[in-house]
């Protein structure tokens, strides 16, 4: 009798919990307000007590934002009754629940925040990042949830890659908490399209004026869908959405797994800044694959309270950046010397920077959360950027891998390696150790020395023997000159160079600059400088703190270096065919 009584309170407690349902309604009675009302509904979670948490990041974007600040007027009721809430942490409420069986709760979001990580509502339209919106309980994260949205009474559309089930209100599912705030929202009344590309339908919403061309978006993104489909041989969706926002000052983009959010210049689409934006484009589609789909191994099960460390950031974002300008190449929207520019300028900003030489990129990738995405007056003398960095290791690799395997592969079957075995075959993360891997399994070489040196070490790269297997000759050349190694502006020093004269000298960040060699500083250092030699002392009257006083010092020469690429006409076709290709 007890073994009967034991399996049926089992059973119960099985079939309460297969049922637990969290349910979101989505109103903005008031757009100009700037709040979104939310609504959370909990259905036969049946326990004494339970917490409900909000994100304190946004997957993509490696920045504790504690987005719970915006939260307010936050209540529960059972039925009509109102339920207790105590809050526990920074952005954690217990709701003693007593055992009831559904659960309503209610809270307002301010959304002011134009970007593409955060939410924002005025009277022109809507749109928010789930991250941002969403509040969840722990235990009920992976189960189905649907988010009806009601629209403000003069919108018409809503636009977003969930799953539509309803239409009064328009209602969407998701098949956990991870799918749920992967996939933001536009609302309003904005411009929309479709366009079919590489066996999937591609959903355009544009918000905000701008001089786009919806004809030449059609026929520019299909080609940029199929350079980046032709990478990995197959498309993992069936259907994809773009949200683009037209904007006085753009953010960038933010990549999600069925979608992504794209912030232009609204102006973006002229002749000469045209290619941006396809980059742009280029750059969040490859993510589809390349953070999204192969993924680190910290990012398989999302902590949304804490930061979640990886250290292959370089790979996801670098690599990315490589292929977004790579893409553009082989989709005929570069030249090739367009191409060798953008990968040329990649190294000459890299190697110009003293942080180069004291940040290795896998440290730069742990660190993203306290020094990639918080940056200070310092950065560019201690740090790297892994975008930038990681872009000219996947270059390097690319050709070193072409060259050992005599053009027969090259970084794109890396990517279908581990694309094939850590998603296909697995559905799971990739660490450090497997990629590594997977370089020697495509090219039959020991990467070990590449890794020791110029991936956890700070070592600069043989560029000239890299490029030499493509047929390129690579030059590089030191340009010395008298230099005091500052950036000013408004008259104030915002960040000094290491191993400057101005370092050396004793200038420091936030020193106004008064006077220079006697005269009044009316913010040209340049042209000042330039008149100067090495060794000439440089006099300066600033004001620090309020104080003002004199420093002198000899200016002296700072060294740059200038790289150029040409074609030497030794090139091996197989080699050079298999990287620089159009589709």
């Amino acid at each position: 009798m007890q073994q009967k009584l034991s399996f049926i309170f089992c059973l119960l407690i099985f079939k309460i919990g297969f049922s637990s349902t969290v349910n979101y309604e989505v109103r903005m009675p008031n757009p100009n307000t700037h709040y979104f009302e939310i609504t959370m509904n909990v259905n036969d979670f049946i326990k004494d007590s339970f917490d409900i948490s909000m994100p304190t990041w946004a997957p993509g974007s490696y920045l504790i934002r504690d987005f719970s600040k915006n939260i307010e007027s936050l209540t529960a009721f059972s039925g009509k009754s109102s339920i207790k809430i105590e809050q526990i942490t920074k952005n954690t409420w217990r709701i003693y629940s007593k055992k009831s069986s559904g659960i309503s709760i209610q809270y307002r979001v301010y959304a002011f925040e134009m970007s593409v990580r955060t939410s924002f509502l005025d009277d022109s339209h809507g749109y928010f990042n789930g991250t941002s919106i969403f509040m969840f309980i722990d235990e009920l994260k992976n189960k189905p949830s649907t988010v009806s949205i009601y629209p403000y009474k003069d919108w018409k559309k809503v636009s977003t890659a969930l799953k539509k089930i309803g239409s009064n209100p328009l209602k969407y599912e998701a098949k956990n908490y991870d799918e749920l705030v992967d996939s933001p929202f536009e609302i309003g009344n904005h411009d929309t399209f479709s366009f079919e590309a590489s066996g999937a339908k591609h959903h355009v919403a544009i918000y905000g004026i701008g001089n786009h061309d919806t004809l030449k978006l059609k026929t520019d993104m299909a080609k940029i869908v199929e350079a980046a489909t032709d990478v990995f041989g197959e498309n993992p969706n069936k259907e994809y959405t773009f949200i683009i926002h037209n904007l006085t000052v753009g953010s960038g983009g933010l990549e999600h797994s069925h979608s992504t959010t794209l912030q232009v210049n609204r102006w973006t689409y002229s002749e000469e800044d045209y290619k941006g934006f396809l980059s742009l484009v280029a750059h969040e589609y490859f993510h589809l694959w390349n953070v999204k789909r192969i993924k680190p191994l910290a990012f398989t099960n999302f902590d949304y309270n804490n930061e979640n460390y990886t250290d292959l950031l370089w790979i996801m974002e670098g690599f990315t950046s490589y292929y977004d300008e790579l893409l553009l190449y082989r989709a005929g929207f570069y030249s090739e010397d367009e191409i060798l520019n953008k990968l040329i300028g990649s190294i000459s900003s890299i190697e110009n920077q003293p942080g180069n030489k004291v940040m290795s990129v896998t440290d730069a990738s742990f660190n993203a959360w306290i020094k990639g995405y918080k940056p200070n007056e310092n950065s560019y003398n201690s740090s790297i950027s892994y975008y930038t960095k990681g872009s000219v290791i996947a270059n390097m690799l690319d050709l070193k891998i072409i060259q050992a395997t005599q053009g027969k592969k090259s970084l794109d079957n890396v990517f279908q390696l581990l694309y094939q075995n850590y998603y296909k075959k697995n559905n799971t993360g990739i660490t450090l150790q497997n990629f590594v891997d997977a370089l020697q399994t495509v090219s039959g070489m020991d990467f070990s020395d590449f890794y020791n040196t110029h991936i956890k070490g700070t070592k600069s790269i043989d560029y000239k023997s890299i490029f030499a297997y493509a047929g390129y000759d690579l030059t590089s050349i030191e340009s010395k000159k008298v230099s005091l190694g500052v950036n000013i502006r408004d008259n104030v020093v915002k960040s000094v160079n290491r191993n400057s004269s101005a370092e050396f000298g004793g200038l420091s960040v936030n020193d106004e600059i008064l006077a220079v060699n006697g005269f009044r500083f009316e913010g040209d250092m340049g042209s000042i400088i330039s008149k100067m030699n090495v060794n000439d002392t440089l006099s300066l009257l600033i004001s620090r703190d309020n104080i003002v006083k004199t420093i002198s010092f000899p200016l002296l020469e700072a060294t740059s270096l200038y790289f150029s690429i040409n074609k030497n006409g030794k090139e091996s076709n197989l080699i050079s065919t298999k990287w620089l290709r159009k589709l």
